[in-house]
């Protein structure tokens, strides 16, 4: 099985590389691959140029070498449709179970992205909840997909959608920025070689 977990990267943490981390683990995963965006549909450009958070996240992965990097969106450019990248996987994956994990937040706001439905089409869909979750009532769509057990993800290639408790990791991007824009320690929030690259390149002062 092969994972799938996107974002701006803005920059990579500790939050993003140690669940990316957990959930591979857990899912017996060929591989994880972190998927940078280039431009959000539903957000603003990162501050911060595709090829420097590439870079971040290149360095990061020098501590979490088991996971990788696919480069897709960012060599696509333009607006970042999940929809148009898996299906580019799916065509170099034909049966390959693949998974999209997501955050609570992102699932919230499913609907709101372009052809949503149709991402199923291509893979299964995995929600990371925090502890002390609970499911709300889930609409029919969602309904006549959800498993509750890992095994069936295995056992199609696409189409399911699962909720699997990750680790809490209190740490974003935003505080990231923030932290930068105070001149306070980053320590302990993200690896120390992408700490020294945020440094030396001045990034997030502004």
């Amino acid at each position: 099985m092969i994972g799938i977990y996107g974002g701006t990267f803005n920059p990579v943490h500790y939050g993003h590389l140690r669940t990316a981390n957990e959930v591979k683990a857990l899912f017996g995963l060929d591989d994880l691959r972190l998927l940078p965006c280039y431009q959000p549909a539903h957000r603003d450009c990162p501050q911060v140029s595709a090829a420097m958070r590439l870079k971040m996240l290149s360095l990061a992965l020098g501590e979490f070498p088991e996971l990788s990097i696919d480069k897709r969106e960012l060599e696509r450019q333009g607006i970042s449709y999940m929809v148009d990248t898996l299906a580019s996987l799916r065509k170099e994956n034909t049966n390959t179970p693949l998974i999209l994990f997501i955050g609570l937040d992102a699932f919230q706001g499913l609907q709101g992205w372009q052809r949503w439905q149709n991402l199923f089409d291509y893979a299964h869909i995995v929600v990371m909840t925090r502890p002390h979750f609970e499911q709300e009532k889930l609409a029919e769509f969602y309904l006549n997909r959800l498993v509750n057990n890992r095994q069936s993800l295995k056992d199609h290639s696409n189409g399911k959608i699962y909720f699997q408790q990750v680790m809490a990791v209190d740490i974003s991007a935003t505080l990231i920025r923030e932290k930068c824009l105070n001149n306070e320690s980053l320590s302990d929030l993200l690896p120390e070689n992408v700490i020294k690259y945020i440094q030396t390149q001045h990034l997030y002062r502004v």
